[in-house]
């Protein structure tokens, strides 16, 4: 950085502290101190980091970033897998971690306006207190905010009743790159007004704006909750054990993950925190949970629609999550993804795919990675119900050349059967290059407009989703 872009950088900041607070603007080894990604083990290397305590100070900040052309890296909890929080050294971040607050809840219309630096778990824990649930559901809760799960749109573990969170957002308010505050705080669900413009920025990666608030719909608290863990023959009796619990226990079925035998074995192994509840041996495990309003007749439905398949052969074992102990224990191994560290250096996706597909698709991939490295590991798990895989690969080599080859292979499998590539963890630096396979150039066009639009300067989270379409000051 030379004398004059070092001199603009220190009035930049200077501008900040004088706008937002000393304490509100962070530098050098400030910055440092903080965690850059969400493993913990890479120092934060942004210009500054902003910490707001309200949508003013998002604003100020913004406004003044937008005038130097500054590049602004909004950051949740950090939790993303694709990079799309992390801000390197000629980026400005902006945190909402001070704004955290749950504003409102209306138990009648069943809302919730929350700050977007909030907990997902604080507010499910809100919800709960208030007899009400807030569906969303991912094993990061504790530590994912809810802007960061609007920005990317994220699903989760309950997606194959309650949708996306998009589907759980009825309003928002957001910055502007230029720090144009949209409030757009709409509490009803019916609302045909003109553009729902809370969509622009639902998955939109902090492309396109700040949330800083969100109005949330609740869902009334469920007065029972069933569960079980589950093994399976072969995929043919995955995808009849689907269709039938579907018929069976209807609308109440809130989950339905998969985990092949790799990934259950991983996770209930020596070294795992989780002793097998079912013996290893089987090719599929599944899990399904329902929630509903009828505490003994939905167990008794539930359980009687399990012996119906298991009777027709479509399960070979069971273990029913009788109690909320025995509920979190089965549900503890589904989301220990840690153990996964053990087959470490791996490369993680998070992909869309037709059911049908699945089998011949995690079977064509895993042969393609064995033809190419012959101790290679794929391990795959993930929320089947609503299409979405998760693919953990594992080569003995974590190079950008092997990450390269290995994507190939992943993604390249997946364009044929228009699989997407990303199903909820959005696009962010990891995936760019592969938009392509699952967007149509009129799409990306359009997309490139509407950034164009709302962020003529190119400032906000430039080279996310697509390349950036100006070069950052140096």
């Amino acid at each position: 950085m030379n004398d004059h872009e070092s001199n603009r950088s220190d009035a930049l900041i200077a501008e900040l502290c004088a706008a937002l607070g000393d304490d509100v603007v962070l530098t050098g080894e400030a910055v440092t101190a903080r965690a850059g990604d969400g493993s913990g083990a890479v120092p934060c290397a942004a210009r500054a980091v902003l910490r707001p305590r309200t949508t003013k100070q998002v604003s100020a900040a913004l406004a003044a970033c937008h005038r130097a052309a500054q590049p602004v890296v909004p950051q949740g909890g950090l939790t993303g897998l694709v990079g799309g929080g992390v801000a390197g050294d000629l980026e400005v971040a902006i945190t909402l971690e001070r704004m955290t607050a749950i504003e409102e809840i209306d138990p009648v219309g069943r809302t919730m306006t929350v700050q977007a630096g909030a907990a997902l778990q604080s507010i499910q824990e809100a919800a709960e207190a208030e007899g009400l649930l807030f569906p969303l559901d991912l094993g990061a809760r504790g530590s994912c905010t809810i802007g960061g799960n609007v920005a990317t749109n994220a699903g989760g573990n309950r997606t194959i009743r309650y949708g996306m969170t998009r589907d759980s957002v009825l309003g928002l308010e957001a910055v502007l790159a230029d720090g144009t505050v949209l409030s757009s705080l709409n509490k009803m669900v019916k609302n045909n007004a003109g553009y729902d413009l809370k969509h622009l920025f639902v998955g939109s990666e902090g492309t396109l704006g700040i949330v800083t608030r969100v109005v949330l719909r609740l869902q009334r608290r469920p007065r029972s909750h069933n569960c079980a863990l589950l093994a399976l023959p072969g995929f043919s009796e995955v995808i009849a054990l689907l269709g039938r619990l579907e018929e069976a226990i209807g609308g109440s079925m809130s989950a339905f993950e998969v985990m092949w035998r790799e990934f259950y074995e991983l996770v209930t192994g020596a070294e795992a925190r989780t002793a097998p509840p079912i013996p290893h041996g089987d090719p599929y495990y599944v899990l399904v949970e329902s929630l509903g309003a009828r505490p003994e007749e939905d167990a008794v439905q539930f359980e009687e629609a399990l012996g119906d398949c298991m009777e027709a052969g479509l399960i070979g074992d069971a273990v029913l999550g009788k109690s909320k102990a025995e509920r979190d224990e089965i549900w503890a191994l589904r989301d220990d993804v840690e153990q996964l560290n053990h087959l470490a250096p791996i490369f993680t996706f998070d992909v869309s795919l037709r059911i049908a597909d699945m089998e011949t698709y995690v079977a064509d991939i895993k042969t393609t990675l064995a033809d190419r490295w012959s101790g290679s590991r794929c391990v795959v798990f993930g929320h089947l119900g609503d299409g979405n895989l998760h693919v953990v690969v594992s080569v003995g080599d974590g190079s950008p050349e092997a990450r390269s080859a290995v994507e190939e292979i992943v993604y390249g499998h997946l364009e044929p059967i228009c699989g997407s590539v990303s199903a909820e963890h959005g696009i962010g630096f990891e995936k760019r290059s592969h938009l392509g396979r699952s967007r149509s150039p009129v799409e990306i066009e359009l997309m490139k407009t509407l950034k164009r639009t709302l962020d003529p300067q190119g400032i906000l989270n430039p080279g996310r989703v697509f390349e950036a379409e100006r070069a950052p000051p140096t």
